[in-house]
C-alpha cells in the first residue's frame, strides 16, 4: 500500500482572539465539539450542504481508520503487529510526513503591521504626507516652513491612527504557545521487533505505540490490543472529565467519538494498550484543532463593515473633489491667473481636501467609545471579551435562551411524588416514615442511592432546607427530598457503590450499581433463586425514556412488586403530562436486581459498561416519579417584556420535556398565549393562513404566526421550507434539544439574516455559543463556555437589558461622532482659497468655496490650522460624545437592520453637509470678513483680488489682518 495515504490537510476556521496566552483546555473543546457535530450532520440530509462548506473546512466524516479491521489497517500502513516498522520505513515516512509536531503558525506580524498602518484612512494620510514633503522640498522655491510643519503633523497623525488600530485589535491568538507542552517528549514504540524509546517528534504513521498508565499519546492511534481496564482522559479535547474506555472494535461511526481511536494530547489513566499510529503532526485531531485556534478570524465584525462602508463613501467624495480642483486649475487658473496657485500650493490644496474629508479623530473616537461603553457594562456585571462585539449587541434580533439557571432560579425542590398509583406531596411523603406504608421510604432510598450529590459536612447540623449540597441542581432536590424521608447517610452506609454512569444529554438518565454491605459473593448454584446477585441497579432519568424499559411496578405500599400493565403506563404518562404542564420537571426512579454473572466482570472493563447499559434497557422495576419545581427568576417576565418591546424575539431552548418547557415559558412571558401554541404539524401545512397577530406587549401588531413549540425529534425532520415558516414565528420553545440541534438552530436563523444571541453554560453549549453572532455565557457556567462566548453575564440574565441598551448606545453615539466630525468637511472647505468641493453630489452646498475660486478671495484658514481642528480639537469633543446618555426610546426601537440601517447614510450626510456645515460655514465667514472690514480691508477689495494687496496698504499689514481673520475663523469653528 502506498504510504502516501492519509487524512486530508487541516483547514482554517474561526478562532477566538485573545490578549493573553490561552489555556488550550478551554479553547480546544469548543472546536472539538463543533467538528464532532459536523461529522454527525454529514449523516443527515444536509450532508451535501455541509460538504460544500467554506473552503478548507475539516471533514472527518471521510476518515475510515476506525471502521477498518485491525488486519486491514496493518496492511494499509505496511506494518507488522510483531515487528512494527523497519528503520528504513521510518526514515522514508519521516521524510514524507515530517516531524510529529504541530506546525507553528506564521506570525504574520508584517501583514498585521501593514494593516495597522494602511487600514482605513491610513493610505490617504501616508500619501498626503509624502506629497507635502515633496511640496516643501524639492518643489518649494523657497521651501515653506508651514509645509514642513503640515507634513510632520500628517506623519504624526498617520502613526497615531495606526497605534489606536493596534490597541483596538491587540488580539493575536496565543494558544500555540502552550500547546507544544501538551505532547510527550519520548514514547515507547515497536520497531524491527524490539521496543525502543524514541522522541515523540519522530513518530510516523504505521508505528506501533506501546501505551501504559500515565502515558500521553503523541499521535492519533488505532488500538489493536487493549487491556480490559484501559481508559483514556480526553478532557483536553472534550472538556468532559469522565474517562473513556479503550477498545479494539469501533463503538461509533463518528471518528471523534469512537472508543477504538486514541487521540493525540489525551492520556491513559489506567490500563495498557498497543496502538497503531494513523496520523501525526498537523494531521492529528489535536494538530488540526490547534491550527484552527491559531488561525486569525477572517470575517469583519458589523462595526468594522460599517466603518469600511464609511471609508468608501469618504474616499469617493474626496477623489471627486480633488479631480474637480485639478480640472479648474488646469483649465482656468493656470492660464488666467498663473501666479495665484503654484504647483507646490496645488499639492497642498489637494492634501487639504483630503484632510478636510478624512475624519482623523474617528479611530480615537471609536476606540474611546467602545472602551467607555465596555467599562459601563462591566459596572453592570457584564463582561465583554472584545471591544468590537459591544456594538453587535445593539443589532441582536433573536435571543435563544437556556432555561435552567438562566431563566429559572436553579433552586429545585421536589413538590410531589407518585408511588404505584398514589400521588402525594413531598410533605406527605416525609410524614409517612413511621406509618405502615413503605412506599415513600423505598422511594427515598432510591433517591439517596441513585444520586451524585453530597451534603456538605460543615452544614449537617443545620436545618435540612439550609444545608449546603454539592452537585447538580436536580440531584440536590432529590437528595433533599430523600433526606426528609430517611437519612441518606444511613442509607449509604448500608450500600457500597460498585459502578456508576453519569447523566448525559444523549442518554438522559444516570445509573448507579450498588451492593448491600455485609453480603459476600453468592454461590453461583444455577437455581432459579440463585440466578440473581445482591447487585442492585438503580436508575433515574426522563420518564419518556425509561417507562418503556419497565416491566414491573412497586405497589403503593412498597411491600411487593407486580407486573406493569398498560393502564399503569397510561397513568404514568398522564401524571407526567399533568406535572409537566404545571412547569415541573418529572424524574422517574427505577431499579433492577442484576444477574449473578455480573460478578465475574471487571468494573473497569468496557464489557462491564456495555452489560450495564444492556441491563438498564429492559426489565426495570418502576419505584416512582418525583415532580421538581424550579421557579422562574422574579425579574424574568419584566426582562422578556422589555426585550420584546425592543423588537427582540426571545426563544427558549432547553433539554426539558415539551410541556414543562411550555409551562415555564408561559410563566416567563416567552409564550403569551399558551392556549394557542402550534406544534410541528403546523409547519407541514401548505394552506396555513398567517394573519396579523397582536403582540402581548405595547399593543404592537406583528405579521406572521404567533407561537410554536417543537421537540428535538421534530427539529430533526425540518426541511428548508419548514425552517422558513418556523423562523417567522414570534414565540418559539425548543424542547428536548441536543447540543447538535442548538447549533443547527443558530445556523438556520443566521441563514435567514437574523442576528442571533445564544446563551449557554455547559461544555456542550460551546459550539453554538461560538457560532452565534453574540455568544452569552453565565458567570456560573463552565470555563469552556465562558471562553467560547463573546460576553459573560456575571450576575443574572436581567443584565441582558443593559447589554442591549448600551450596544445600541454605541451605534447611536458613533453616528453622532461621525456627524460631528463630518460637519468639519463643510466648515473647513469654506476656508480654502482655491478649492471646488461638491459634497454628497450637491454643488450648491459648497457655495462658499466658489467665492474663493471664482472671485480669487484670499485663504481665510491655513491648512495647518485645518489639521489642528481635525486632529486635536475635534478628538476631545468626539470622545466626549461617547459619554452621551441613552436616548429615551433606545429600547423602544426595533433592532438595527444591518443592510439598511447604516452608520453613514443619506440622512446623516444631509444633516452634516446640508445643515450643520452650511450654517457654521456662513457664520464663520461672516465674523472673519467682518473683522477684515473693520481693519480697512473691505469685502469688495478681496473679491476678484486673486492675491492683490489693496492700494495704500503694506503687504505686512495685509497679511497680519488676514492672519487675524483666519484665527477668528478657527476659533469660531472650534466654539461652534
Amino acid at each position: 500500500m502506498d504510504d502516501k495515504e492519509d487524512v486530508q490537510e487541516p483547514s482554517r476556521g474561526r478562532t477566538r482572539v485573545q490578549t493573553r496566552i490561552v489555556d488550550p483546555g478551554l479553547v480546544l473543546p469548543t472546536h472539538y465539539r463543533t467538528l464532532s457535530i459536523k461529522v454527525e450532520e454529514s449523516k443527515t440530509r444536509e450532508a451535501e450542504d455541509a460538504k460544500k462548506g467554506k473552503e478548507g473546512d475539516i471533514d472527518f466524516a471521510d476518515i475510515v481508520w476506525h471502521k477498518l479491521s485491525v488486519q486491514e489497517i496493518l496492511s494499509r500502513l505496511s506494518s507488522s503487529p510483531s515487528q512494527g516498522l523497519s528503520n528504513e520505513q521510518v526514515a522514508k515516512r519521516l521524510k514524507q510526513h515530517g516531524l510529529n509536531r504541530p506546525t507553528q503558525p506564521p506570525s504574520r506580524w508584517f501583514r498585521r503591521m501593514l494593516g495597522y498602518l494602511f487600514g482605513g484612512f491610513g493610505p490617504i494620510l501616508f500619501i498626503a504626507a509624502i506629497l507635502v514633503y515633496i511640496a516643501w522640498k524639492p518643489l518649494g522655491q523657497p521651501p515653506q516652513q508651514s509645509n514642513l510643519a503640515l507634513a510632520i503633523v500628517l506623519t504624526c497623525v498617520f502613526f497615531a491612527q495606526a497605534a489606536f488600530s493596534f490597541y483596538q485589535d491587540f488580539s493575536s491568538s496565543r494558544v500555540m504557545a502552550s500547546i507544544k507542552t501538551m505532547l510527550p517528549e519520548h514514547c515507547l514504540v515497536l520497531r524491527d521487533g524490539t521496543r525502543q524509546s524514541v522522541a515523540g517528534a519522530e513518530i510516523v504513521p504505521g508505528d506501533l505505540l506501546c501505551i501504559k498508565m500515565g502515558d500521553r499519546l503523541p499521535a492519533d492511534v488505532r488500538f489493536i490490543e487493549v487491556s480490559t481496564d484501559a481508559r483514556f482522559d480526553r478532557a483536553i479535547l472534550t472538556g468532559e472529565t469522565a474517562p473513556l474506555h479503550g477498545c479494539v472494535d469501533s463503538t461509533d461511526d463518528n471518528y471523534l467519538e469512537t472508543a477504538c481511536i486514541g487521540l493525540a494530547g489525551t492520556h491513559c489513566v489506567v490500563g495498557s494498550t498497543l496502538g497503531l499510529v494513523v496520523a501525526t503532526g498537523d494531521r492529528t485531531v489535536f494538530g488540526r484543532i490547534a491550527k484552527l485556534t491559531a488561525t486569525p478570524k477572517q470575517s469583519r465584525t458589523s462595526l468594522q463593515r460599517e466603518i469600511f462602508h464609511f471609508v468608501k463613501i469618504v474616499v469617493g467624495m474626496m477623489l471627486s473633489m480633488i479631480f474637480v480642483v485639478l480640472i479648474v486649475w488646469a483649465a482656468w487658473l493656470r492660464r488666467s491667473h498663473p501666479t495665484w496657485i503654484s504647483v507646490p500650493q496645488l499639492i497642498v490644496d489637494c492634501v487639504t481636501i483630503a484632510v478636510a474629508f478624512v475624519p482623523e479623530g474617528l479611530p480615537i473616537a471609536v476606540t474611546s467609545s467602545l472602551t467607555i461603553t465596555a467599562s459601563i457594562m462591566k459596572r453592570n456585571k457584564i463582561l465583554c471579551k472584545s471591544l468590537q462585539t459591544v456594538e453587535t449587541l445593539g443589532s441582536v434580533s433573536v435571543i435563544c435562551s437556556d432555561k435552567t439557571g438562566t431563566l429559572t432560579k436553579n433552586q429545585m425542590t421536589v413538590t410531589e411524588c407518585m408511588i404505584g398509583r398514589r400521588i402525594m406531596t413531598a410533605a406527605q411523603a416525609a410524614k409517612a416514615e413511621n406509618s405502615s406504608n413503605d412506599g415513600p421510604e423505598e422511594l427515598g432510598i432510591m433517591g439517596g442511592l441513585c444520586n451524585a450529590s453530597e451534603f456538605d459536612a460543615t452544614t449537617m447540623d443545620q436545618p435540612l432546607k439550609n444545608r449546603k449540597i454539592n452537585g447538580d441542581a436536580t440531584d440536590q432536590a432529590i437528595l433533599r427530598f430523600a433526606e426528609s424521608i430517611v437519612p441518606v447517610s444511613e442509607t449509604r452506609r448500608q450500600f457500597k457503590t460498585i459502578y456508576k454512569i453519569a447523566f448525559n444529554s444523549k442518554n438522559k438518565f444516570m445509573v448507579q450499581i450498588v451492593q448491600p454491605i455485609g453480603l459476600s459473593r453468592p454461590d453461583t448454584n444455577p437455581t432459579a433463586s440463585d440466578s440473581l446477585s445482591p447487585l442492585l441497579l438503580t436508575i433515574k432519568g426522563a420518564p419518556d425514556i425509561l417507562i418503556t424499559r419497565c416491566n414491573a411496578v412497586m405497589a403503593d405500599n412498597g411491600k411487593y412488586t407486580r407486573p406493569i400493565t398498560q393502564n399503569d403506563r397510561h397513568f404514568v404518562e398522564q401524571t407526567k403530562n399533568q406535572w409537566s404542564s404545571q412547569g415541573r420537571r418529572v424524574i422517574l426512579l427505577a431499579r433492577k436486581k442484576l444477574p449473578v454473572t455480573m460478578h465475574s466482570l471487571s468494573t473497569v472493563s468496557l464489557e462491564y459498561e456495555e452489560r450495564t447499559m444492556e441491563e438498564a434497557s429492559v426489565g426495570l422495576e418502576l419505584v416512582g416519579l418525583v415532580a421538581i419545581v424550579d421557579p422562574p427568576r422574579d425579574e424574568i417576565p419584566q426582562v422578556i417584556g422589555t426585550l420584546r418591546g425592543a423588537g427582540i424575539r426571545v426563544f427558549m431552548v432547553t433539554g426539558d420535556f415539551k410541556l414543562t418547557a411550555l409551562a415555564i415559558a408561559a410563566q416567563c412571558g416567552i409564550i403569551t398565549q399558551p392556549e394557542t401554541v402550534d406544534d410541528g404539524m403546523a409547519l407541514s401545512s401548505h394552506d396555513r393562513s398567517e394573519p396579523p397577530v397582536p403582540a402581548a406587549e405595547k399593543g404592537v401588531e406583528v405579521l406572521g404566526p404567533h407561537a410554536i413549540a417543537l421537540s428535538g425529534a421534530e427539529i430533526n425532520q425540518l426541511g428548508g421550507q419548514e425552517w422558513d415558516k418556523l423562523c417567522k414565528y414570534q414565540e418559539i420553545v425548543f424542547a428536548r434539544t441536543t447540543p447538535e440541534q442548538k447549533l443547527r438552530i443558530v445556523k438556520q436563523f443566521q441563514a435567514r439574516e437574523e442576528v442571533v444571541g445564544m446563551t449557554g453554560d455547559g461544555v456542550n453549549d460551546a459550539p453554538s455559543l461560538q457560532a452565534s453572532d453574540i455568544g452569552i455565557a453565565m458567570g456560573s457556567g463552565s470555563e469552556v463556555a465562558m471562553e467560547a462566548a463573546d460576553m459573560v453575564l456575571l450576575d443574572s440574565f436581567s443584565a441582558i437589558i443593559e447589554a442591549v441598551k448600551y450596544g445600541r448606545v454605541v451605534f447611536d453615539n458613533l453616528k453622532k461622532t461621525i456627524c460631528y466630525l463630518m460637519r468639519e468637511l463643510k466648515k473647513l472647505a469654506c476656508g480654502m482659497p482655491t478649492l471646488t468641493l461638491a459634497a454628497a453630489g450637491t454643488f450648491s452646498e459648497f457655495w462658499p468655496i466658489f467665492t474663493n475660486v471664482l472671485f480669487g478671495m484670499p485663504q481665510i484658514l491655513s491648512s495647518f490650522l485645518m489639521i489642528i481642528i481635525c486632529c486635536f480639537t475635534d478628538c476631545a469633543a468626539a470622545t466626549v460624545i461617547a459619554y452621551e446618555k441613552p436616548e429615551r426610546d433606545v429600547l423602544a426601537r426595533k433592532p438595527r437592520n444591518m443592510k439598511k440601517d447604516r452608520l453613514v447614510n443619506g440622512k446623516l450626510l444631509l444633516q452634516a453637509y446640508g445643515f450643520l456645515g452650511t450654517v457654521m460655514a456662513l457664520c464663520s465667514f461672516a465674523v472673519s470678513y467682518w473683522h477684515a472690514e473693520r481693519k480697512g480691508i473691505s469685502f469688495k477689495r478681496l473679491a476678484l483680488g486673486f492675491g492683490r494687496v489693496p492700494d495704500g496698504m503694506s503687504q505686512a499689514y495685509y497679511t497680519k489682518v488676514l492672519d487675524e481673520s483666519s484665527s477668528i475663523y478657527f476659533i469660531n469653528l472650534v466654539i461652534m
